[in-house]
């Protein structure tokens, strides 16, 4: 039997469900929201509904903030009390927030306690929990800690996630675009298309239709190949469920669906809808 306990730290930008969380012993750790002057803990504070509530009422985009080292900290130290022998934290794009710096001063701070080894996921929502759900699985059987640092870095060069907007009006409170533009985009019913691309958030198209968004975003994942650890991150969507029956057909696997929190909720809107996924790698040659 292996002496392997290696064990998983993410952040709360995973949007992972929390089941999930529980049953594959993974530790989130969780950024803080300001609205209005006001701070929660994400994932404690406040549900998705009541996040999508306080945002419908105010004039201001929701910020957030990465969480201070000291979290990450007591994360490493509790689940070296609790018996494991070291620790992958698997943590939300550099590109897009300080959190992974956080993780990393943090693994500083524990290095006589625990072995801590940081992984910048490149990607954000469930782009990133499916990474760490992943690595979470192979640490469960037994792996060493190279095996699932490797995996990690590994995964973070072959996920993907696209979402379809359903309002312009985030992108519009955070001065994005204007306040005309957005009209327009409204009128004629356009869904902005966006993706992950190299850390960072970045336009992917856009679409007529909520109808052809959605077509848009299977046909993205016929086109993508065999993937793997297919999953759905939707903002609140009536329509998730029928979306994911659309899915079915091309992915035999299990189809995790997931809300979109605060972190990226707050830039991409209530209505939000899309995928994330792992193009499967290519059997050596």
């Amino acid at each position: 039997m292996s002496t392997n306990r290696v064990r998983i730290v993410t952040d709360s930008a995973c949007d992972l469900p929390q089941r999930v969380a529980d049953e594959l012993g993974i530790e989130i750790v969780p950024l803080t929201i300001r609205i209005d002057g006001h701070e929660y803990v994400d994932r404690a504070d406040l549900t998705p509904a009541e996040f999508w509530a306080k945002c419908a009422a105010s004039p201001n985009l929701p910020e957030t903030a990465a969480p201070a080292p000291g979290h990450f900290e007591a994360a490493y130290r509790r689940l070296a009390a609790d018996g494991a022998t070291s620790v992958v934290a698997i943590n939300l794009s550099a590109a897009l927030s300080a959190t992974m710096q956080s993780a990393e001063l943090a693994a500083r701070g524990v290095a006589d306690t625990i072995p801590v080894t940081v992984v910048d996921s490149q990607q954000c929502t469930l782009g990133l929990g499916a990474i760490v759900m992943d690595c979470a699985r192979l640490a469960a059987g037994g792996a060493s800690h190279q095996a699932v640092v490797d995996r990690a870095r590994d995964l973070a060069t072959r996920t993907k996630v696209w979402g379809a907007l359903d309002t312009l009006e985030n992108l519009k409170k955070g001065g994005r675009i204007g306040g005309a533009k957005a009209m327009l985009a409204s009128a004629l019913a356009i869904k902005p298309i966006i993706e992950v691309r190299d850390g960072k958030v970045e336009q992917g198209g856009k679409q007529r239709t909520r109808g052809k968004a959605l077509a848009f975003l299977v046909e993205t994942l016929v086109n993508a190949g065999p993937v793997e650890n297919l999953m759905v991150i939707n903002a609140d969507c009536s329509d998730v469920d029928a979306f994911v029956e659309q899915l079915r057909p091309h992915y035999a696997g299990e189809i995790v669906v997931g809300d979109i929190g605060p972190v990226v909720g707050s830039h991409a809107g209530r209505g939000t809808i899309g995928i994330a996924y792992c193009v499967a790698s290519s059997p050596p040659t």
